[in-house]
């Protein structure tokens, strides 16, 4: 059994502990940021979205021509631009990065960040919007053409391109939310299913949502399953608490920084919480502030759950164990990421990521040679 692990970057140094600094576009930080997920064996690195951040496919292209191996996921909102043309711009990254382009699905979880670029439809009209982009754009990368194509969102007639991905059958899709509409649309067409990372019996809720939507979308597979964390390691598990008390502080006395997905932001306490992922994490806290093995709560109250924000706390085989005890329910994709962005990337590829990867397999084994 292998574990897919993803990081994620950005063009800045910015985070919930760390005011932003530099340009918006930081070409060096970003081939360094890179290099640093490449070096510590990650398998893909996420490029968020938001209405104010930095465009994330010419991120990925600079990103790709600087790197040899590191796979790219871009996040992307259907609906700002035709699903045509984003099955020709996926398809001509993949082709020039050599097949390192995924693609995260993101509906909108803020109805304000939508109407910054001017969309006005609901939740429910935008996951409509999405099932039909996302039928469109797999049309348009796994069919020669040409294709018509009439619905409630889209008319097009006759499209045919010879850009097609490298990828076969088609660019992988990952897609996010926690809704039952994320459930129904992403069960219907990811490839990957994207959650928030929450206490173990609420995971396993969710992954049993996710293959029960794909199911009864038709489907005879089932997706894969992507939980993000934001790990927090110390040399001994007293090094790594009083580091998790110092984060949790710089936070509460920021009030704010980047969300995962929405850009800035100035977060609080009376903060709109509108979708359904953070609601749950809100939820898991109020619960109370550590569960399971390592999972840790009070960052996510402290940001008003603004993007994945839960912490996992300890040593590198405490977190290791307790990432590998997700995989054990079902999960196959490791999103993990810091709140020192760099310098925890760096560590996680020298301390974390081999230990994940040991657990996983070592578990993996004792699995097989366990009499049925």
């Amino acid at each position: 059994m292998s574990v897919e692990i993803v990081g994620m970057i950005g063009a800045q140094h910015v985070s919930e502990i760390h005011p932003a600094s530099g340009p918006a576009v930081d070409p060096a930080f970003l081939r360094r940021f890179a290099r640093a997920h490449e070096d510590g064996g990650f398998d893909r690195v996420l490029i968020g979205h938001g209405s104010g951040s930095p465009d994330g496919t010419q991120l990925a292209a600079h990103v790709a021509a600087h790197t040899d191996r590191l796979g790219l996921l871009i996040a992307h909102r259907p609906g700002f631009v035709a699903p045509t043309l984003a099955a020709r711009t996926f398809a001509t990254l993949d082709a020039l990065s050599g097949g390192r382009i995924a693609v995260h699905v993101i509906s909108g979880g803020s109805d304000a960040d939508q109407r910054r670029d001017g969309d006005h439809l609901d939740k429910e009209q935008r996951y409509a919007r999405t099932d039909e982009y996302l039928e469109v754009l797999e049309r348009a990368w796994t069919e020669d053409g040409p294709i018509d194509h009439d619905g409630p969102n889209y008319r097009i007639e006759d499209f045919s391109t010879a850009v097609k991905p490298v990828q076969r059958p088609r660019i992988p899709l990952y897609f996010g939310g926690s809704s039952a509409a994320a459930y129904r649309v992403g069960g219907k067409h990811a490839d990957v299913f994207a959650l928030w990372g929450e206490p173990l019996a609420e995971t396993a809720e969710q992954i049993a949502s996710v293959r029960a939507a794909a199911r009864a979308a038709g489907r005879t597979d089932v997706p894969g399953i992507s939980v993000s964390f934001r790990p927090i390691l110390g040399a001994t598990e007293e090094l790594a608490w009083e580091r998790a008390h110092s984060v949790l502080d710089r936070i509460r006395a920021a009030r704010g920084g980047f969300g995962s997905f929405t850009g800035p932001k100035t977060l609080g306490k009376d903060s709109e919480v509108a979708n359904v992922g953070s609601q749950r994490l809100l939820a898991a806290a109020a619960k109370g502030e550590l569960h399971d093995r390592a999972l840790w709560t009070p960052t996510s109250q402290a940001t008003n759950a603004a993007g994945n924000s839960t912490a996992l706390v300890g040593t590198a085989e405490t977190v290791a164990k307790a990432l590998a005890d997700y995989v054990d329910i079902g999960v196959t994709t490791l999103l993990i990421r810091g709140y020192d962005p760099l310098d925890d990337a760096i560590d996680y590829g020298r301390e974390l990521i081999p230990a994940v990867r040991e657990e996983v397999a070592r578990r993996a084994g004792a699995a097989e040679r366990t009499p049925a």
